[in-house]
């Protein structure tokens, strides 16, 4: 593959159908955009590897949605995983990228570096949240933490709280290079498309008595669910990853007899939107007197992003309900 062919898949999204199995799918590249997001903070590598992977999830889940504006993810558990939160961002324009974020909230004194990722989390919940901006009420799903992976709740999500059934299979790797730790990410996701009435076919048989793909599908539809399932199955993580392979040439090696169509592919790219402005606006609630048990030693009222690290220093008498000066342009 020529390095114009890979670099024009890097951070990419790419949707597409499986017209014999009636199935809708996303392939997701994640180079750049992923290593800016993962290098924002030291993480550890099992949370790295956490956030990592809901990041994917994010940028594919986002994708299938008809956004216009945030998808957010939020997985909060009693382990030494915290708190792994990642938004999405919907591009303003045809054309122009998508923009993803994230970070994580972690206890150093727990975390056990030789155990699985996942098992960091502990009990807890996997949340979506549909947020269509300024007026409109966010949209808001839970389900209990289950299964063995995020990629694994998200299934659970799919199918508990929207009834369609949904795999995902996603891969993660870093590497070194000199001084610089570089990382890339990739994945499939695969769902049925939506039925006019979805049912449950019996008793849910999923972890911890929730919905699996399994209580929703029968017949037909069942066997082209499992067939393609099988196909995933057999996916390497080096063509998850790529470069060297294309996604094109990846649907066309697993699902070359179900017909598969793509369609535009979706850029990502890393973005935060954070601002002194957004800042200003948090603190307008406060009084004079609460400011100035915020303010350092220094005289100034400081705020760090969660996302993108920015660190914003104010001058106290600019801030509050009670502000008694402008701030300087």
């Amino acid at each position: 593959m020529t390095l114009g062919a890979q670099i024009a898949w890097d951070d990419t999204v790419l949707p597409f159908q499986l017209d014999r199995s009636d199935i809708r799918g996303r392939v997701a590249r994640l180079d750049s955009a992923l290593d800016s997001v993962l290098a924002q903070h030291d993480y550890p590598p099992v949370i790295e590897s956490l956030v990592a992977e809901a990041v994917l999830l994010t940028a594919m889940i986002g994708q299938t949605m008809k956004l216009r504006w945030r998808l957010s993810l939020q997985i909060r558990g009693n382990g030494a995983a915290r708190l792994i939160a990642t938004d999405y961002f919907a591009p303003g324009e045809n054309g122009e990228p998508a923009r993803i974020r994230a970070y994580a909230s972690y206890d150093k004194e727990r975390i056990d570096l030789n155990a699985p990722p996942f098992s960091q989390i502990g009990e807890g919940y996997f949340a979506v949240i549909i947020d269509q901006g300024r007026d409109m009420v966010p949209y808001q799903g839970l389900t209990p933490i289950a299964g063995n992976s995020l990629s694994a709740c998200a299934e659970t999500y799919f199918a508990q709280s929207e009834q369609l059934p949904t795999r995902f299979s996603v891969a993660f790797a870093a590497t070194q290079n000199g001084g610089h730790r570089l990382r890339r990410g990739g994945g499939v996701m695969l769902q049925h498309l939506p039925k006019a009435s979805p049912h449950v076919a019996g008793d849910a048989t999923g972890d911890a008595g929730l919905l699996a793909p399994a209580d929703m599908l029968e017949g037909d539809e069942a066997d082209n669910w499992n067939r393609v399932n099988l196909l995933l199955d057999t996916v390497e993580d080096t063509e998850l990853l790529g470069p060297s392979v294309q996604p094109t040439d990846l649907l066309l090696r697993l699902f070359h007899e179900e017909d598969p169509r793509v369609f535009d592919a979706q850029p990502v790219s890393f973005g935060c939107t954070c601002s002194e402005e957004k800042v200003r606006n948090s603190l307008s609630i406060y009084s004079a007197k609460d400011i100035a048990t915020m303010t350092t030693d220094d005289g100034k009222v400081t705020a760090d992003c969660q996302f993108c690290s920015a660190h914003y220093e104010l001058d106290p008498a600019t801030v509050g309900f009670e502000a008694t000066h402008e701030p300087r342009p």
